[in-house]
């Protein structure tokens, strides 16, 4: 089929017509499929379920240095969960700080520590008259949702296959002592699926910025949730790049297995600097005496090693991998050549992004809908939910099973068409 735009009048309005009796059609199924978050489906975490009779009431319930995990105590956790959670982002252990199950929750105490308290000595966030984040977009909402709740003012940074522009990044964090953060989400990037690229590590561990305060928010929840694992990416470990920079303070990182085992259940981590980690720890005696040592122990006597992980990845690879398949296939075959919409095809992770027609985005999500599919709102991905341009829709395959993705994404297909056809015929 020819491009939209190059159709006359007449050719859209008969189309639109075909896409309208499509689009009833869809609508009398009377479905109920979900698309809105990355959430692993049931087959997913049954492949965790030996988990659990990993440790019963006769198991040695002691860490390696002698640790019983019963008890209170172990401010940062256990030395062989320390060792198992810096193998995933290839730190040493003594840079970790293991917590619980999400590394949300982390990210979320650091930015409230940083408001109250302060960061490494510097004045509080909530005594100072403005504060600044970057925000690379499209992004990843809760994000965006963290520094919004407490006031920051986010600054949009656009973002490309190789990660954020560098140029005004080093311009807004060179000249604004304001600056005090920017998001950071370097392999396969919620929504997009980018990996940064190896300059644009480098450049950003050699960030020099104003403000003594300022930390890169390096959330690295996907670096090990490859789609292929023989085309794996991989990219600068950006702790070791900091410290060749002269910046070995300068980023905070997380991680967490809560894709991998148990969304909630799982045990999440903090990477940074030995000066980063000793104000963390001071702060964090006065929240808590230790993380649940015990699920610390199930995750490691479970996988044994980095290597037991990598396998299991391997594992979740051959469940996503034919979801992610079948959309990018529906979506080249129904909306390819007519120019009216892009998307990502990433190699990892958990999202797709895809962008309509200017003005769409909203429009195509209602349609969805009112047919019984629900996508994550449309603006989700832009700080304060206003995406300028209404085109980007985050699309999260995981979740649903192989029939509903591809019927989910037909619909989609639907919804795309008869949207945009409704935008070109209000200009024809």
């Amino acid at each position: 089929m020819a491009a939209y735009q190059e159709m006359t009048r007449e050719q859209l309005l008969a189309e639109k017509r075909r896409m309208e009796a499509l689009y009833r059609e869809w609508q009398g199924k009377g479905l109920r499929l979900n698309m809105a978050r990355g959430k692993p489906s049931n087959a997913q975490l049954d492949l965790s379920m030996p988990m659990m009779d990993v440790l019963d009431s006769k198991a040695s319930l002691y860490a390696e240095d002698g640790t019983d995990c019963r008890n209170y105590g172990v401010l940062d956790g256990i030395p062989e969960a320390k060792k198992l959670m810096a193998d995933f982002v290839g730190v040493k252990p003594e840079n970790v700080i293991v917590f619980g199950g999400s590394s949300l929750n982390i990210m979320y105490d650091m930015v409230s520590r940083a408001y109250t308290h302060g960061v490494m000595g510097s004045t509080p966030w909530s005594k100072l008259e403005r504060v600044k984040f970057l925000c690379p977009v499209p992004g990843y909402d809760r994000h965006f949702s963290i520094t919004e709740f407490f006031g920051v003012e986010m600054i949009p940074i656009p973002i490309d296959e190789n990660g954020p522009d560098l140029d005004l990044v080093e311009q807004y964090v060179r000249e604004d002592e304001s600056v005090k953060g920017m998001w950071c989400v370097p392999m396969y990037g919620n929504p997009t699926g980018y990996v940064y690229g190896e300059e644009v590590v480098k450049r950003i561990a050699a960030l020099r910025p104003a403000a003594k305060d300022f930390r890169v928010y390096w959330d690295n929840a996907y670096g090990i949730h490859h789609l292929y694992f023989e085309e794996a990416a991989h990219i600068p470990e950006i702790l070791s790049e900091c410290e060749k920079a002269g910046n070995p303070d300068l980023v905070y990182e997380f991680c967490s297995t809560s894709k991998i085992t148990f969304p909630g259940s799982g045990i999440s981590a903090l990477a940074a600097s030995a000066a980063n980690i000793a104000s963390i720890k001071k702060m964090m005696t006065w929240q808590i005496i230790g993380h649940d040592k015990l699920n610390q122990l199930r995750h490691v006597r479970f996988f044994g090693d980095i290597n037991g992980v990598m396998e299991h990845m391997k594992k979740h690879a051959q469940i996503l991998a034919p979801k992610f398949e079948a959309v990018e296939e529906i979506l080249e075959r129904e909306l390819g050549g007519l120019e009216i919409a892009s998307w990502t095809n990433p190699k990892g992770g958990y999202f797709i992004s895809f962008d309509a027609m200017e003005g769409c985005a909203k429009a195509i999500v209602a349609k969805c809908k009112e047919a019984g599919m629900v996508l994550t709102e449309a603006g989700a991905t832009y700080p304060y939910g206003i995406d300028p341009h209404d085109s980007n829709i985050r699309i999260a395959p995981s979740f649903p099973t192989q029939e509903e993705i591809r019927m989910a994404t037909e619909l989609f297909a639907v919804c795309v068409k008869l949207v945009s056809l409704e935008k070109l015929l209000e200009n024809a």
